[in-house]
């Protein structure tokens, strides 16, 4: 079996992961532009299923990417002799993999989340929540919603206002993106961990993979100094 071909196909069956990343990133930037924009709460629920329809194909690609090497792993250590009917065995195992499916699979998958937690911050800064749309204040957390003038937009390393700012995804503290990356490549020379900077933070190993941009807090910043 000339398994450098197989190698070839599975890594352009990877390769079409950067598609269906793509697309939730435009998805997630379109839901913010029509919060930011005032549309119709429908419009904005719709991207939230285009978000979900991408999480099950992504889902569906890790299936079968896993199913694929689990396949040509086991052919690999059966006997030269031995060659199994692949396309049966790969099915097999692609089904076994699919059984173990659920509904919760996609609302865990990590751009879905992302996509909720933005789509939520942007709501609380820009829906002006009448006393009667009852459901979109059950969506907000009314406990710690801010308003704009009492959103904190410096950041706790460079004290100026921050320009591009990104969350720590572990204990959701927002910084400017050069300045926490600068400290965390610094301490990673000396093999030191980076404690979060913002005062009270008991989060002692920032790491930079923790980091994701805060486009809902880019907002409210860009929407004020307009």
């Amino acid at each position: 079996i000339p398994f450098n071909v197989i190698d070839t196909a599975l890594s352009s069956l990877k390769s079409s992961q950067s598609f269906i990343n793509s697309g939730m990133d435009i998805a997630t930037k379109t839901a913010l532009d029509l919060v930011e924009s005032f549309n119709d709460e429908e419009d904005v629920n719709s991207m939230e299923k285009v978000m979900l329809e991408f999480a099950a194909m992504d889902r569906d690609l890790n299936n079968c990417i896993r199913a694929f090497e689990e396949t040509v792993n086991q052919v690999k250590r059966e006997k030269p002799e031995i060659i199994p009917d692949l396309e049966k065995l790969m099915q097999e195992k692609l089904t076994a993999i699919e059984s173990k499916n659920s509904d919760s699979d996609l609302k865990s998958n990590e751009k879905y989340m992302y996509f909720m937690d933005q789509l939520k911050e942007m709501k609380k800064q820009f829906r002006h929540v009448s006393d009667d749309d009852n459901e979109t204040i059950e969506q907000i957390d009314e406990d710690i919603a801010v308003t704009r003038s009492q959103m904190n937009f410096i950041c706790p390393i460079t004290q100026m206002e921050m320009k591009r700012p990104v969350r720590n995804k572990v204990c959701g503290h927002t910084y400017e993106e050069e300045a926490i990356v600068e400290i965390i490549q610094s301490r990673k020379q000396k093999k030191k961990k980076v404690r979060c900077p913002k005062m009270g933070c008991s989060h002692d190993d920032v790491k930079r993979s923790d980091l994701v941009p805060d486009e809902a807090l880019k907002r409210v910043i860009d929407s004020q100094n307009k």
